[in-house]
């Protein structure tokens, strides 16, 4: 199997998708996960529903998100996601490794 690009980016950002998720909710307080996608979309990483849900799901049954109903004028009831404590943890330790591998993968692939 040859590798490409695409294939060794697209693993990179699985990677830190949960990451991203995470950081999404966390800054706002609560989210939908259509917003959720949107943000995502805006900052170029492209994600399917089909893969957000079951990480949202994966995350929730960790203990990691709540969730709350709220009625739509519009459609079905929404979904919409907090962080629980744990997830407020998780997410400032997944960060703080983000940042120290970010700066150790900079160390060692720039001309400095």
């Amino acid at each position: 199997m040859a590798m490409t690009i695409e294939n060794t980016e697209s693993q990179m950002r699985k990677g830190l998708l949960e990451l991203c998720i995470l950081g999404i909710i966390q800054k706002q307080g609560e989210a939908y996960p259509s917003d959720i996608l949107e943000q995502l979309k805006s900052a170029k990483l492209v994600v399917l529903e089909g893969t957000l849900y079951p990480l949202l799901t994966r995350l929730k049954n960790a203990g990691m998100l709540s969730y709350r109903w709220e009625e739509s004028v519009s459609g079905p009831p929404r979904k919409y996601f907090t962080l629980t404590d744990d997830g407020t943890n998780f997410y400032k330790q997944l960060h703080t490794a983000w940042k120290d591998l970010s700066t150790s993968v900079d160390h060692l692939t720039t001309n400095n």
